[in-house]
């Protein structure tokens, strides 16, 4: 018993002594120990809501910014293309680019220019494929596309030429309007389809689209459309500090006649003093490297004009 006790002893000793030599090694005479600093929160940068506007129109008709749905649906709509930064930044340099060829086309079929809006939220001024085959910057469908006399085959995708595209939204669009002689409800129609349309405002006892429960994405289509315009007609007051150099500006094109097959495009690219990248970027309606046209038919081929492939900053 006692040899076991002196044992335990020994070894209390022994833990001790180590715990003192390790201490007056670990802590020198006149050491300061510094404690790790604590460094300030991060700073954000200040985030805010945006301003709704307390009157608004979609083509010249009023919005009922008294509904609380109405100016919350607006809200979130403007919130989304205010603060999705890369995303609006691009449709104003596109639009800058794109406005001023479908803008005549409206006024010329006398559809009201806010509808250039829904050409930019439809595509982004992309010529995009949607999972469901629409096309272009109207996203048509390809037999909606041949009903309103857009060529589409194996060669050839009128869906893709802006002019001619914008020309069959007016019929479209236009068509529409004789239905239902109220612009908002054409402009959910474009997205939703008439039928549709037609079939919810009749089962709901309802007239206008404001009123309408419709799908997701149709409930939303509108607002985005006034969500860009609104911003678009004052960008700075949602943050977009803008020069005339950032925006992708207009680039003047000439035509060339074509009423025959064009057997390489490479080459005619060629002897128009442009490559054949350049080509297809104004013509991307041509989805071979050649221009089938057994039938004899007129396209018009867009051309830059000499020069105007430069920026001149």
């Amino acid at each position: 018993m006692n040899k076991f006790f002196y044992t335990v002893i020994t070894l209390l000793l022994i833990v001790i002594a180590s715990l003192l030599i390790f201490q007056s090694f670990s802590e020198k005479p006149g050491q300061v120990i510094i404690e790790k600093e604590v460094l300030p929160p991060m700073t954000m940068l200040p985030v805010h809501s945006v301003i709704i506007p307390e009157t608004l129109d979609f083509a010249g008709e009023g919005v009922p910014m008294d509904i609380f749905y109405v100016k919350e649906s607006l809200d979130r709509e403007l919130l989304i293309n205010t603060y999705w930064h890369s995303s609006s930044l691009m449709l104003f340099k596109r639009a800058n680019r794109w406005f001023p060829v479908i803008e005549p086309i409206l006024k010329k079929n006398d559809v009201p220019d806010d509808f250039k809006y829904l050409a930019l939220i439809e595509s982004g001024f992309q010529n995009v494929s949607s999972p469901a085959g629409a096309k272009g910057f109207w996203q048509f469908l390809k037999y909606t596309a041949r009903e309103y006399g857009l060529e589409v085959n194996s060669g050839i995708d009128e869906r893709y030429n802006v002019e001619k595209s914008t020309e069959a939204a007016c019929r479209y669009l236009n068509n529409s309007y004789e239905k239902y002689a109220d612009w908002t409800l054409v402009a959910a129609a474009f997205n939703a389809g008439n039928r549709r349309i037609s079939e919810g405002l009749k089962k709901q006892k309802v007239e206008t689209y404001y009123d309408l429960l419709l799908s997701e994405e149709t409930s939303r289509y509108v607002f985005r459309i006034l969500a860009l315009k609104t911003i678009f007609h004052d960008p700075g007051s949602y943050g977009f500090q803008l020069k005339e150099d950032d925006l992708y500006p207009p680039i003047p094109t000439k035509t060339v006649t074509v009423t025959k097959t064009i057997h390489n495009l490479v080459d005619f690219a060629n002897e128009h003093h442009i490559t054949y990248k350049t080509l297809k970027y104004f013509n991307p309606w041509i989805l071979k490297d050649y221009l089938p046209n057994r039938s004899k038919r007129t396209y018009l081929i867009k051309i830059p004009e000499e020069g105007n492939l430069e920026y001149s900053n």
